[in-house]
């Protein structure tokens, strides 16, 4: 199977635009993941990554380009979040299933008047496989946004990720940073669309940065590591996806999902074994 999917890598363009396109989402996706983990936001990435649904659907319709609607959609979101909880007894976590669940609806709606079922199951699951030539270079103009963007601002995003109240100190504007994030989040929502879907795009914008937060206490090597990650796990779905004929989408995530897996048990610090040692050292004494 291997050898297959190596000579289908050195034959076919789809097959070489879909590994460039997964691996490019696995590595914005871990970057921007990371900080997501750590500012405890991973609700507020679900919520994003669903609420697209409405803006790719209205592009559909109007024949333009899905990015537009979809950021569109994803930053109102967002700010629809804000404003219900700032101005209701609401908690947060409440808001966001509200609206998220609603954006999400209404993208159902929507798809089913503009598209086919088939292509409701493609933007809800993803199919790398059927990547076009416009989403690769989408998806590499994101990566390079991100990549810029991140080290530029590496210090805001780091200082107010851990110690927001001392950032704020300092005269920074936190709303427009979290805004910033915000947007970047959006942006690899959307590009992550075609190879996982909206369903599944949370788990690859968590699932490698947990991992990485498994191994290490450094915020540079855990970004390192979830791109590592990410890639890899885009790397191996896509390898099952083409050789057992399985849907992208799920199988970049169950990769992902390994990765953790593994890590959640074998961590030296972190992992569950190394836990109960240490359990099991502190019960002796």
């Amino acid at each position: 199977m291997l050898n297959d999917f190596i000579q289908g890598l050195l034959d076919f363009q789809f097959l070489q635009n879909a590994l460039i396109t997964s691996v490019m989402v696995g590595i914005s996706a871990g970057i921007i993941g990371s900080f997501i983990i750590l500012r405890g936001m991973s609700l507020m990435g679900d919520a994003i990554s669903h609420a697209v649904l409405p803006g790719v659907a209205i592009s559909y319709m109007l024949g333009s380009s899905y990015i537009i609607g979809a950021t569109v959609f994803g930053m109102a979101s967002a700010a629809l979040i804000g404003f219900v909880t700032k101005h209701s007894r609401l908690k947060n976590d409440t808001a966001i299933g509200i609206v998220f669940s609603a954006f999400f609806a209404l993208g159902i709606i929507l798809i089913s008047f503009a598209r086919s079922s088939t292509d409701l199951y493609h933007i809800l699951f993803g199919n790398v496989l059927a990547v076009r030539d416009s989403d690769m270079f989408l998806t590499a103009a994101v990566l390079v946004i991100v990549l810029i963007s991140v080290p530029l601002f590496y210090k805001q995003l780091k200082l107010t990720s851990f110690a927001p109240t001392i950032a704020k100190s300092y005269g920074w504007n936190i709303s427009a940073i979290n805004y910033g994030l915000m947007f970047l989040l959006t942006l690899v929502a959307v590009t992550s669309l075609q190879t996982v879907g909206t369903i599944l795009v949370i788990a690859m914008l968590i699932t490698p940065a947990a991992t990485a937060y498994q191994l290490t206490d450094k915020l540079i090597v855990m970004i390192g590591l979830s791109t590592v990650f990410g890639t890899l796990s885009s790397i191996v779905g896509l390898y099952f996806s083409y050789s057992y004929n399985l849907p992208s989408g799920a199988t970049i995530v169950m990769a992902a999902a390994t990765f953790f897996i593994v890590a959640f048990i074998f961590a030296p610090k972190k992992g569950l074994i190394g836990q109960l040692r240490k359990e099991n050292l502190h019960n002796e004494k």
